[in-house]
């Protein structure tokens, strides 16, 4: 009987200096390349649609910076028959719209997201959500006639009570109006920056809603259930925890709205009474944007002055530019919980 010798079933020894790691590829294949390409060339038309906006207003502005330099940006009035043109009174009614917009907007939008993410019952949130989201759907001409049919009137009475107890502060005084009067002049107390800003506001609310809301959502429940555990209250758990946690959602939705308000334009148009003055008074009538100063003389326009309302809004679009993307950094910033327990 013959014996075989065993058989060796231990894994062949190879030498450690000659294995080498496998080369890893991060290019992507298949669906990955086709969707990682079409996105790389949907945010390069988009660059190439902004950059080409603000090439071809720049281009269009060069006739009227030569012509009236720095002036163009320091004169009030807007005179084409004297050849006197000027942006500053309209830049300072479009910041005097924009800010009493964001006064109304912001207590709004901030309470509005916090009972959402917060108080709401978690079945009727879907529905909160959709009609805040609806609000942002409405076309803005439709606010324009809320506003001025409906709303101008009971806010020129409002802008009265304010003069009559808080005249004192200048941004609350009427000029050539005395509110203590028997019949008070009411006409001097509609179609103000007072008026646009609460029908802007409510345009604007949405937005600045959305961003604090998904912010304030992504805040980690492990702290706000430690919170709870140590005492807390619902509120005090808000102010220690979610408020904190959700600032750069605040500042940068705030921000986008803003960027919103100092461009919006047919509901300005539908209310303000056209005023080539500057003037911080908000109350008093008469006030205009550049939003609304382009779309009243664009269409009758002639070349020069047509070249001179793009240089408004070439302006327009340098200040909005900068205000979203300034919201933009913040709000992705702020995005810290997106890895936050569920």
């Amino acid at each position: 009987m013959t014996i075989l010798p065993a058989h060796d079933t231990a894994a062949p020894r190879t030498d450690p200096a000659s294995v080498r790691p496998r080369a890893l590829s991060r290019k992507a294949t298949g669906a990955d390349a086709v969707f990682e390409h079409g996105a790389r060339l949907v945010g390069a038309s988009v660059l190439v649609v902004t950059g080409g906006v603000a090439l071809f207003l720049g281009w269009q502005s060069v006739p009227t910076l030569q012509r009236y330099g720095l002036g163009f940006f320091t004169t009030q009035e807007w005179s084409p028959e004297t050849d006197t043109i000027g942006i500053a009174a309209v830049l300072t009614g479009t910041l005097t719209v924009a800010a009493v917009a964001m006064v109304i907007a912001f207590p709004l939008a901030l309470l509005t997201a916090l009972f959402i993410a917060e108080y709401a019952p978690a079945r009727a949130r879907a529905t909160l959500v959709a009609l805040v989201d609806l609000m942002a759907a409405v076309p803005s001409i439709i606010y324009g006639l809320w506003g001025g049919r409906l709303i101008m009137p009971y806010a020129g009475e409002l802008a009265l009570f304010l003069q009559k107890h808080l005249g004192w502060i200048p941004v609350f005084d009427v000029r050539g109006s005395d509110p203590n009067a028997a019949v008070p002049d009411a006409t001097r107390y509609v179609a103000s920056a007072f008026c646009a800003g609460i029908a802007v506001s409510m345009m604007v609310m949405p937005m600045a809603c959305a961003v604090m809301r998904q912010v304030f959502s992504q805040t980690p429940p492990g702290e706000k259930e430690a919170a709870l555990a140590l005492g807390a209250t619902r509120w005090g758990m808000i102010s220690a925890v979610v408020l904190p946690f959700g600032r750069g959602g605040i500042i940068g939705g705030t921000m986008l709205a803003l960027g919103r308000a100092l461009g919006e334009t047919i509901a300005v148009v539908l209310i303000v009474s056209p005023a080539f003055e500057i003037k911080w008074n908000v109350l008093e009538i008469g006030t205009e944007t550049v939003s609304a100063l382009i779309a009243g003389r664009f269409g009758d326009a002639s070349t020069g002055q047509l070249s001179a309302l793009l240089t408004a809004g070439f302006v327009l679009f340098l200040i909005t530019l900068v205000v979203n993307t300034l919201a933009a950094i913040i709000v992705n910033r702020s995005r810290s919980g997106a890895g936050a327990e569920a």
